[in-house]
């Protein structure tokens, strides 16, 4: 019975996690039309992402941790124990979803066309970007992500 809990309460911690990964796309962007904006790098460093606390973890935590101290000894020691194991949890529960959620990113500053000047914060993809390299910026739905620029070949015939 503990060990179902302990993996419903790891299940629902994970189904919290999100990424910024800049390959991955979210289904509601998907055939949506977004702004693209021509920039070159200026520079990129590396930054970390601190993890989120949306509850789930904590709560997820204190019900184990609960359950777990309410099998100990006596009736006024399970209620103690009980009580101490749920805060426990709930603490555990919080640090092992903000670990969970952290991740390595990028911080790209770029320059766009018209001189202005511009930062973006995502997590690391399947490309590297370096500085003086032609970009572009896809906005949609309010978020951006930066990407390398396509080479465009043009053909004389």
């Amino acid at each position: 019975m503990m060990k179902k809990l302990l993996i419903a309460a790891c299940v629902v911690s994970l189904a919290a996690c999100s990424t910024t990964n800049p390959d991955t796309v979210q289904r509601r962007d998907a055939q949506s039309m977004s702004q693209v904006l021509d920039a070159t790098v200026l520079s990129v460093r590396p930054v970390v992402v601190d993890g989120s606390q949306s509850g789930v973890g904590a709560v997820a935590g204190g019900i184990v941790g609960g359950l777990a101290g309410s099998s100990v000894g006596c009736y006024r020691d399970a209620q103690v124990a009980s009580v101490l194991g749920a805060v426990a949890g709930a603490m555990l529960g919080n640090a092992i979803e903000r670990s969970g959620t952290r991740e390595d990113a990028v911080e790209v500053l770029v320059q766009l066309r018209n001189g202005e000047r511009r930062a973006i914060v995502q997590a690391r993809g399947g490309e590297s970007i370096s500085p003086g390299e032609p970009v572009v910026l896809i906005t949609t739905g309010g978020k951006t992500r930066v990407t390398r620029a396509p080479v465009i070949t043009t053909s004389k015939g």
